[in-house]
């Protein structure tokens, strides 16, 4: 890169500093006790058991869908949670500055027990449905959990805390694969096992609760005692609300509608999709042009180039999580696996790769105060990873072991370089929006990647139908079976199929790899779509700087006493 003018720190109050210095702060290191580490605990826990919910959507999905005969509508179990997470983090960010993170992080999570319980007691696909919109509530909390674990260790140890998160998420997104496939081994609609499943997940969140409200217990911040609870509610950035939540809910919306089932020519999808992108287009304008200090505050912008690149980088790597998420499982399940409890242990190589990852990433960032170039490296991980996954075959059953190892590793790595880099690049009194934002575009990506590989995906299982009937015509087949013959083989029913007239086994041979080729090409449309973004977000995440001279022992937001963290 061009050698360029030293990048500063521009404060919310004004001030500047250094932030590629190579000097490191002589602050007296802190001998931090019980209490600190049992905070970032306590909302190491919360974070677990958002991941088991999670995870519940997608891995259960499926399952609460043919219970209730509802396949179409499985895409509004994930979805309430990602679009919850993208409106509601930044506003939980920005009030968490002025009645504190404690109770929030609480009732939110107690809120998501609640969802837990109707999914859980769902009598209908409108009930369920209206159980994981509740639970997603519990979502807007997620930006205070990275957060607290960062505020509360010293600077140099942020990407430790990060790290936590990352193993938080790998232990529940484990725990949620393991039991789920446990409960739904044979993945017979008719099971209750999703049942029992949410009912542990209302478990989950009621611990986490109970602990964060036993454990946690930070001084109050400045902004809190300052001012008035009518000061409070006039310095939220209430128009900004407005056009964010509008915006994005029916962004989303529409783009969740895009081939699931409309085409984008339907007033459903381009209608819904416009109205939100006016919405988008309105909330630039204000945040820009009119609030300088609102929920998009100026300050995390112009004081340097960090936080913006960490942002794209962020959504892009939503994007690539998400497609990880929802049909890394889903092409071993279809292709190479179909005991269910052995396909969480594939998926569950990647996430518990990405905790190994996240610590070693944590390591190499507070030794060497660097986050730039092992960033870079971790996009060139996604994008190999990603290429490999694009060029896979129904005969890549061997290599579907490994490629998760290399999923975990970028996935483990980026999350954790980059809100560090952002958060040690914005003022200490923005950590919180900053953080918020994060989340909200990390989810949004998802989003935005879901809709994308949706549409893909769709359009090539389009041509199942002519690719399996080219296959068995050319068997022999006649026409007239093709129709019986498909919906047998998209059962897997052998009674039926050896029941149609001119079908032998080199027919059912021909048309079955005719089917799983097909979704190999149309898994293939996803990992191509989402190996471009990553690829983009290599290339800008060179452009980050290190912000060294911020790798130092300072605590932002401690949880001890002075005397109790410097006495000898």
């Amino acid at each position: 890169m061009a050698a360029e003018p030293k990048p500063t720190l521009v404060t919310a109050e004004g001030g500047t500093g250094d932030l590629s210095s190579d000097s490191v702060d002589d602050d007296p290191i802190p001998r931090l006790h019980a209490k600190t580490f049992l905070a970032v605990f306590s909302v190491c826990l919360i974070y677990m058991s958002q991941l088991v919910c999670l995870v519940g959507a997608g891995a259960q999905g499926q399952v609460i869908a043919g219970h209730f005969g509802g396949t179409a509508q499985t895409v509004w179990f994930s979805a309430p949670i990602t679009i919850m997470t993208v409106v509601l983090g930044p506003i939980v960010a920005q009030a968490a500055d002025y009645w504190g993170r404690k109770w929030f992080l609480v009732s939110l999570t107690l809120v998501g027990a609640v969802g837990t319980v109707v999914v859980a007691r769902a009598s209908s696909m409108n009930m369920a449905i209206g159980g994981f919109c509740v639970i997603g509530l519990a979502f807007g909390a997620q930006p205070l959990l990275h957060v607290v674990t960062s505020e509360v260790l010293p600077r140099r140890w942020r990407a430790w805390g990060q790290a936590a998160d990352m193993i938080s998420n790998a232990v529940g997104s484990s725990l949620g694969l393991y039991v789920g496939g446990a409960l739904n081994r044979t993945s017979d609609p008719a099971s209750d096992g999703f049942r029992y499943y949410f009912y542990m997940a209302m478990a989950c969140f009621v611990s986490a609760a109970a602990m964060c409200a036993l454990v946690y217990s930070p001084p109050p911040l400045p902004t809190q005692t300052q001012f008035t609870n009518a000061e409070k509610l006039a310095k939220l950035d209430w128009v900004g609300y407005f056009f964010l939540a509008t915006g994005l809910v029916l962004f989303s919306v529409g783009l969740s509608y895009s081939k699931n089932p409309y085409e984008w020519t339907d007033p459903a999808v381009s209608a819904t999709f416009a109205l939100g992108l006016a919405f988008v287009a309105g909330l630039v304008v204000y945040a820009t042009r009119f609030k300088t200090d609102g929920m998009f505050h100026h300050g995390l912008f112009t004081g340097n180039r960090n936080f913006s690149i960490a942002a794209f980088c962020v959504f892009a790597e939503g994007v690539a999580f998400f497609a990880a998420n929802t049909y890394f499982a889903f092409q071993v399940s279809v292709l190479y696996e179909h005991d269910a409890l052995l396909v969480g242990v594939r998926y569950s190589t990647m996430t518990i790769t990405s905790a190994i990852a996240a610590c070693l990433t944590a390591w190499y960032c507070a030794r060497a105060r660097r986050v730039r170039w092992v960033t870079v490296l971790a996009f060139s991980i996604f994008v190999a990873c990603f290429a490999a996954l694009a060029n896979t075959s129904r005969d890549s059953d061997r290599p579907m072991w490994g490629y998760p190892v290399l999923l975990g590793t970028a996935l483990g790595m980026t999350l954790t370089t980059l809100v560090t880099a952002a958060q040690l690049s914005t003022p200490p009194e923005l950590i919180s929006i900053a953080s918020g934002i994060l989340i909200s575009v990390r989810s949004l990506g998802g989003t935005v990647g879901l809709a994308i590989y949706n549409a893909l995906f769709n359009e090539a299982m389009g041509h199942l139908g002519s690719n399996v009937a080219d296959a068995v015509l050319a068997d022999g087949l006649a026409p007239e079976n093709v129709g019986p013959f498909l919906d047998a083989l998209g059962s897997q029913n052998a009674t039926a199929l050896s029941a149609i007239p001119g079908v032998t086994p080199e027919t059912v041979e021909r048309g079955a790899a005719a089917l799983q080729d097909t979704y190999v090409t149309a898994f293939r449309h996803v990992w191509i779509a989402g190996g471009c973004f990553v690829a983009l977000a290599a290339v800008v995440a060179g452009f980050l700087f290190d912000p060294r001279k911020e790798f130092n022992m300072h605590i932002d937001a401690p949880v001890e006493k002075d005397e109790d963290m410097y006495s000898v």
